[in-house]
Parts: structure tokens; sequence; C-alpha cells
């Protein structure tokens, strides 16, 4: 898969980053990790993000350091912009991993253990 790079951001103690880093391995496919507690979260790629999967699937609000903060701060994560900023402040409120697939000039993003989703890219991107 030389026309194919793969960015699997995330925290490395998540057990769903963890998993997922495991099927990539199990796979044979390359990929590079980004971790958001060394690494911080990229600004450059949140539009992307958003753009791609919107704020409300990138938001995890069922996980501990959603139910953390205070409700003034939920209540006023309302659009790409809040969220985004909370994100930034709170890397580990990202659901995680956020996976980006770059193959033939197209990024395409995932959110969530998605072995599915990775098997239909995998499988589409062309062979070098």
């Amino acid at each position: 898969m030389k026309n194919a790079s793969i960015t699997l951001y995330g925290i490395p103690n998540c057990d769903t980053v963890k998993k997922s880093r495991a099927w990539f391995a199990e796979q044979g496919l390359d990929c590079q990790f980004h971790d958001f507690k060394k690494q911080g979260v990229p600004a450059s790629q949140l539009p992307g993000w958003l753009h791609a999967v919107g704020w409300q699937k990138l938001v995890n609000r069922q996980g501990t350091t959603w139910r953390k903060l205070d409700a003034d701060t939920q209540a006023a994560v309302t659009d790409d912009a809040s969220a985004s900023a909370l994100m930034q402040d709170h890397p580990s409120v990202i659901k995680r991993p956020v996976v980006e697939w770059h193959s033939a000039g197209h990024t395409q993003v995932s959110v969530g253990f998605a072995p599915d989703q990775w098997h239909a890219w995998r499988d589409a991107a062309p062979k070098g």
C-alpha cells in the first residue's frame, strides 16, 4: 500500500486506541500514531475532521472528561468553533481514535473503532 498513509490520533492508554492500533498491525497496515497527550490536538486538522464527521461525533459526551466539565462549559458547546476550542483545551473529550486515511490525494476520516470502514478504504485504495 505505497499509495496510502494512515494517521491514528488518540491517547495510548485508551482501550479503543489500543484495539485500533492492534487491528492495523494485524492487517499489516502501517499507521503513524499521534499522541494527544504528548503532541496535543493538531489545530490544523480540526477543520477537516469537523467537516468530515461533525462536532457532535467528535465530542465524546459519554466520556469521563465531558462529565467532569461544569454545566456552563457543556452548554457552551453548540457549533464547530466552540467544539474546536473545547477539544483544544481538553483533548480527552475527543472520541477516539480519529483516523485519517490518505490515498490518491484524498483524505477520509473516521472516529472510533471502525474496522468495516477501514476495510472498505483499504480495498478501494490504489495498489502501488
